[in-house]
């Protein structure tokens, strides 16, 4: 990966705080600080319990949190890149795509029904927007994901968030996840953060839950599927940020092998 300036080493033990969400098994959030700026990891797979060998449907959840030691505003975040545990598979092939002239400049309701097909998952975002001379302000909106179709290893997909800023406004983010070989790895994920606002806003939290069954020549299949053979799984991430900070959180998750 690019942009690799670990503050993984300032993560002690102090910040590993317990998981704030029931549901997937999670290691708790981790947390790293580069100057005033944190960013907080989060999320986990269900089920937590999986085949030591062969693999099961599972559904991801992905968190993240940004912000200020001093509450100040928070640079806007450019670039994500993370590698997932190569136990852990994406596999989109046969399920209907959309494509982003579909869903952009429209609110949720609308990308929902045109790209009804596509869906892939859902959450939400918080964008805080801090105009010259004026009070920042927080705007939450929902988030709906889509395939974007397959082209050989790599699967993009289309990220859609709907907020105020002020006035509501549609941002589309197309990330690709790429099957790689790489060491303990077999996914990385890439996204540019398009400017919001402006370049005022930015993104202060989301949370997203990724996951999807659907049919294929007949058969039932999974979006996404996973293993257990060690007990564990892991996330290596970094982002990039408009004032050139750049974090990183190597992340490790528990789960339970069932045979």
């Amino acid at each position: 990966m690019g942009w690799r300036a670990k503050a993984a080493s300032v993560a002690v033990a102090a910040m590993v705080l317990a998981a704030s969400v029931a549901g997937p098994a999670s290691a708790g959030r981790e947390v790293v600080h580069l100057g005033n700026l944190f960013l907080a990891d989060d999320g986990g797979i269900f089920p937590s319990k999986l085949p030591r060998h062969g693999s099961a449907p599972i559904t991801a959840r992905l968190e993240a949190e940004i912000g200020t030691t001093d509450g100040t505003h928070p640079p806007a975040l450019r670039h994500v890149d993370v590698d997932v545990d190569r136990t852990i598979g994406l596999d989109a092939q046969g399920l209907p795509t959309c494509r982003i002239a579909q869903i952009e400049a429209t609110s949720s309701a609308t990308a929902r029904r045109v790209c009804a097909d596509a869906i892939i998952g859902s959450g939400s975002a918080t964008v805080e927007v801090a105009f010259p001379e004026q009070a920042p302000f927080s705007s939450t909106g929902p988030i709906v994901l889509f395939n974007g179709g397959v082209r050989g290893k790599t699967t993009r997909v289309l990220l859609h968030a709907y907020v105020d800023v002020p006035a509501p406004t549609a941002i589309v983010v197309p990330a690709e996840v790429v099957r790689i070989h790489k060491g303990q790895f077999g996914l990385e994920i890439l996204a540019t953060v398009p400017r919001i606002a402006g370049g005022a806003g930015s993104v202060t939290s989301f949370r997203i839950e990724v996951g999807r069954r659907f049919t294929r020549a007949g058969q039932k299949v999974s979006l996404l599927n996973a293993s257990c053979p060690t007990g564990h799984w892991r996330t290596d991430g970094e982002a990039e940020f408009a004032d050139g900070t750049q974090l990183s959180v190597d992340h490790i998750f528990p789960c339970t092998p069932t045979s």
